[in-house]
């Protein structure tokens, strides 16, 4: 009889269906290519350049200094989850108690959190696209099957009501909507959300998971609007995944927070304690010192990712083949290649998908980026302008020129 070995035993078919994050293999990537000595502009992670906001590190240094360096309650300290509150309260309108938060490390824990804990196999999770990378896999990890429905750019990246009313099954349980969008900055205006909430209200059986964690990114005259405040009637079937990474320059702090019924705070809470335990105590005090401390930070970010939006818009859209929509929301850009497919890089490689384009600009012009295919939507690229101005302007002649000498082959 054939016994198959241990490394081939431990081989998880749970595993089998999902794929190592494309943003963060692109990340490792670069700094490996960086390393060894190669010129390379990394465009493809999204966090802003921008150092934390001192008074953040200094509570960090004082919460180290103060003994708070021990284990905490799993998901997070009391002080932190009334600051969350009270940030839900100022800033949206919304009532939540601590008993209807959960605090993760990092908000991508927080939304696999939700939906392992509520997720069963056979359960089907709508989720738009262009998608986070990660969307899809969290749902197959959780045993369900992500139902992608296309938000073309003629939409302007966006799904509209009967798109959604058309997905839902007896099998949804979820449906995840991200605005500002990550990868697009795509922003829904309030009226859209509205529509969106009337077709959930008539499936009382699916429930809205709603990443607003680009929350503070997004440019007059467009406004951000949570669903919770459109639809406070679907409290009880409405989850929001939030963190200080994006809006407070604190990625690597690793806090995100989520806010939803009672019940599904206590499920998150019996997996993360039986996985991670409590997210790092020094980042919970640091988190604490930004949501109650002073807010200009987020202003002054603000108006630099718009300036850098700006540029970095007026020279895709300068590039033969490339259109780019001005998005906004986020710090990233969603370019559409279309006209650049069909043709060969002045380095010889075929430009067939997206995926090629991003390769072949990486060989050819050290530009990191990433492609369309890996959020869902092609022929496209993302393009991150969370980086310095001059930064931005050399990548951006990069790839003007990488295009320029594209050209068609028989």
């Amino acid at each position: 009889m054939s016994v198959q070995s241990f490394a081939e035993r431990c081989q998880s078919q749970l595993l089998s269906n999902v794929l190592p994050s494309p943003t963060v293999a692109l990340t490792a990537l670069t700094a490996k290519l960086k390393a060894e000595g190669q010129d390379i502009i990394a465009l493809g992670a999204g966090e802003p350049d921008f150092d934390t906001p001192q008074h953040i590190q200094d509570a960090a240094l004082a919460a180290m200094q103060a003994g708070h360096t021990r284990y905490t309650a799993a998901d997070g300290i009391a002080g932190l989850k009334a600051a969350i509150c009270e940030k839900f309260q100022s800033e949206n309108g919304l009532d939540y108690a601590p008993e209807n938060i959960s605090v993760g490390t990092g908000g991508k824990q927080v939304l696999y959190n939700v939906l392992v804990a509520s997720l069963n196999p056979g359960d089907e999770v709508i989720v738009p696209s262009p998608y986070w990378v990660s969307y899809p896999d969290i749902v197959r990890l959780g045993q369900a099957t992500p139902v992608i429905v296309p938000g073309s750019l003629e939409q302007g990246f966006k799904i509209t009501a009967d798109q959604l009313a058309a997905a839902i099954t007896e099998k949804t349980k979820w449906f995840i909507f991200n605005s500002p969008s990550n990868p697009t900055g795509a922003v829904y205006s309030r009226a859209e959300i509205e529509a969106l909430a009337d077709v959930m209200r008539a499936h009382p059986h699916v429930g809205w998971l709603c990443d607003d964690i680009y929350e503070h990114i997004v440019y007059a005259p467009a406004e951000f609007t949570t669903p919770a405040q459109v639809a406070p009637d679907l409290a009880e079937r409405l989850f929001i995944v939030n963190g200080v990474s994006k809006s407070y320059a604190m990625t690597g702090w690793r806090i995100g927070y989520g806010a939803g019924p009672a019940h599904l705070i206590n499920a998150m809470r019996k997996l993360q304690s039986q996985s991670t335990s409590n997210p790092c105590s020094i980042s919970q005090y640091a988190s604490l010192a930004a949501l109650q401390g002073p807010q200009d930070y987020i202003g002054a970010s603000r108006t630099a990712f718009l300036r850098r939006r700006d540029q970095v818009c007026a020279d895709l859209n300068a590039c033969p083949g490339v259109t780019c929509p001005v998005p906004d929301g986020a710090f990233y850009v969603y370019a559409d290649i279309a006209g650049c497919l069909g043709k060969r890089s002045a380095g010889g490689a075929l430009i067939d998908t997206d995926e090629a384009f991003v390769q072949a600009l990486l060989n050819e012009h050290g530009v990191a980026i990433v492609h369309g295919a890996a959020f869902g939507l092609s022929p496209c690229f993302r393009l991150s302008y969370a980086a310095a101005d001059d930064t931005l302007v050399d990548a951006c002649a990069r790839i003007r020129a990488f295009c320029d000498g594209l050209h068609a082959y028989g």
